[in-house]
């Protein structure tokens, strides 16, 4: 009977060891080390990258910085959050592919708290400028090193993170152009901190987008909450135009379930109205009249972005009417002045004119496009055909 159970054991070892060659690993990211001078410390983070970021059609491609503070807490979540966002496999597209950065936590209390909090035992708080320092004197410029960066940065911060986030966006200089606060701990902003905070303000925190969250605490949380009500009022009346900003109070979750939820709004917030449907654009001065408003909300160039024009023109291409075709060229051209870098551009643009006609454009585009990504046999084989037929 014991020989018979042994023999089952070495079985099903066997079959688990069959079982486990069959298991591979989904990687949503990669851990990095930094040694800082301004912290005097080793500081972990984590990188999620975005899927076209290893693309060849795709390695012209810059990438905006999503910085997520207490990134031990946050990274997977938030990481699947922008993937599924930005990501082509989806089709939702209502933000633009970013790196997403997590910072791992040594301390919080020291490193989130802009000012020195005053007990009866001696504390560390009180450190958020040198962590400020660090995020964009040392890691930025690492991040700009090792990794396509577009240089369009967004804070996000919950708790002290938020407080922190805060913080930046007041400061009249910084290098983070967004910031999402999702209740943020404003305890030590008291009426007189507040009025004095603001009173430094200066028109540069009116060119960043913030969006601040509010959870319900209950009763617990009701000068917490009034505390984000005052600051974000007192901003809108400061600013001259209108605030680009928002505040949302969420009733049904509390302090630590409203991250993922805020995060997801607060990014669609920001990146409000990038996410056009192709089904309602009705020409290129429409298109860019859009990004254009989108830009100046955010006060960054933000282009139309090339898959959704490249998806308009082979619309109109593939249209019966002559007119509809004749306007495809200028969503094609529109994508080689705004991706000058992107061989799929021209290749699409020497689709277009061959479509109507104009072999020696396409060949011309067809060749500029091989230029920039000598793997294109797609165009190798075009130019050798239209070659031939010229």
């Amino acid at each position: 009977m014991y020989k018979n159970i042994i023999i089952v054991l070495l079985l099903l070892m066997g079959i688990n060891q069959v079982k486990s060659q069959d298991v591979g690993q989904i990687v949503i990211g990669t851990k990095h080390s930094l040694n800082s001078n301004i912290l005097n410390e080793d500081r972990e983070y984590w990188i999620s990258l975005p899927d076209s970021y290893n693309d060849k059609v795709s390695s012209h491609k810059r990438y905006p910085v999503l910085i997520v503070l207490d990134g031990n807490m946050h990274f997977k979540s938030i990481s699947g959050i922008v993937n599924y966002m930005s990501s082509d496999r989806y089709g939702s597209r209502t933000i633009p592919e970013m790196i997403v950065v997590a910072i791992q936590n040594v301390d919080r209390r020291r490193d989130y708290t802009p000012d020195k909090v005053i007990t009866v035992r001696e504390n560390n708080t009180g450190g958020g400028d040198r962590f400020l320092s660090f995020l964009e004197e040392e890691l930025l410029p690492e991040l700009d090193q090792k990794f396509r960066t577009e240089s369009y940065r967004i804070l996000f911060g919950h708790s002290l993170g938020g407080l922190l986030a805060t913080h930046a966006y007041m400061k009249e200089n910084t290098l983070f152009n967004s910031f999402i606060a999702v209740d943020p701990s404003f305890g030590t902003w008291d009426s007189e901190t507040m009025d004095k905070k603001l009173d430094s303000l200066t028109e540069r925190s009116f060119e960043r987008f913030i969006y601040i969250a509010t959870a319900n605490w209950g009763k617990r949380n009701i000068r917490n909450r009034d505390r984000h009500v005052r600051l974000y009022e007192s901003l809108n009346s400061r600013c001259k135009g209108e605030l680009p900003a928002k505040l949302e109070y969420f009733e049904n979750e509390d302090h630590s379930s409203v991250p993922i939820i805020a995060f997801h709004n607060g990014i669609s917030a920001i990146f409000e109205g990038y996410g056009i449907s192709y089904r309602d654009v009705k020409d290129k001065e429409q298109l860019t009249r859009h990004f254009q408003t989108l830009s100046e909300r955010l006060s960054w160039d933000f282009q139309p972005p090339e898959y959704l024009v490249n998806r308009l023109g082979y619309r109109m291409l593939q249209s019966g009417n002559d007119k509809d075709k004749s306007n495809a060229l200028e969503f094609f051209i529109l994508n080689t002045e705004n991706y000058p870098e992107s061989s799929n551009s021209y290749d699409s643009l020497g689709e277009a004119y061959e479509t109507l006609g104009n072999t020696q454009k396409a060949i011309e585009n067809y060749k500029k496009s091989l230029e920039l990504n000598a793997g294109n046999e797609h165009a190798r084989m075009k130019i050798k055909q239209l070659s031939k037929s010229e």
